[in-house]
């Protein structure tokens, strides 16, 4: 393969120039909730598997999740959760050919984020609630 500096042709660029941008963090955030949902699915999977097996493991699995630890890491599973599908409802409109304007494309950057975080905290108030 030839150099490319002999074909005279550019480098490409280094991620060291790039400039931050929130639509960037966004695609990246995106790509880690997908994946962490893998891992909250386990969990899930997990807490089933526990409630059919017997009472005395689900006890043991709930005193897990009902720590202060595992409280943490299902907030963190629901914002991951309510994030992710967001971003997916964001890609749908933009898959319908609209919001690619930069200003659109910035406003539902946004409101994905703003939304992700209002949203799971009125879950979570709800459920202490009911709780």
């Amino acid at each position: 393969m030839a150099d490319s500096r002999q074909a005279g042709r550019p480098l490409s660029p280094h991620l060291q120039i790039y400039r931050r941008t929130l639509t960037m963090m966004m695609s990246i955030v995106h790509r880690a909730t997908g994946m962490a949902l893998y891992a909250g699915t386990l969990l899930l999977v997990w807490w089933l598997m526990a409630a059919a097996i017997s009472d005395s493991y689900f006890a043991m699995v709930q005193s897990i999740f009902g720590s202060w630890i595992g409280q943490l890491v299902l907030l963190g599973f629901t914002w991951a959760l309510i994030h992710h599908t967001a971003g997916g409802i964001r890609h749908l409109i933009w898959d319908m050919g609209r919001g690619f304007d930069l200003a659109s494309v910035e406003t539902s950057a946004r409101v994905t984020l703003a939304a992700s975080v209002l949203l799971t905290i009125a879950l979570w108030a709800i459920a202490y609630g009911v709780m």
